[in-house]
């Protein structure tokens, strides 16, 4: 019997309305976020993007309450008009947003603690 993405993930996803700016070395987009979890963003495709997985980006999520997240990602799949990325880096500001944004949507400080042991950033 085979366990669903969802069982295996180890980091829980979760819908959050923001505009993202996904920057390369060569160009700027404006997309949307559709989820986010400890250790990734999935992203609307914006037009004209042209990435493939394992392509480097930076992003900078803008969130309702107006602050920002950074973080430097890697595209792992491109699937219809979604992007899904992995974080590699993220600065300790962003860090801390992003942490409060899981515990408050988790509400249960031992899953959060769980996350937290399965994270690794380079």
């Amino acid at each position: 019997m085979s366990q669903s993405s969802n069982e295996r993930r180890q980091f829980n996803r979760f819908p959050l309305e923001a505009s993202v700016r996904l920057f390369s070395g060569q160009a700027c987009w404006n997309t949307t976020l559709l989820d986010l979890s400890m250790r990734g963003v999935l992203l609307a495709r914006p037009e004209n993007w042209e990435g493939q997985p394992g392509d480097r980006f930076r992003v900078e999520i803008a969130l309702p309450n107006q602050n920002r997240l950074g973080m430097a990602i890697t595209v792992a799949h491109v699937r219809d008009d979604q992007i899904g990325a992995h974080c590699d880096r993220i600065d300790f500001d962003s860090f801390s947003k992003l942490k409060r944004i899981v515990e408050l949507n988790l509400g249960d400080p031992a899953l959060l603690s769980r996350e937290l042991e399965h994270l690794h950033y380079n």
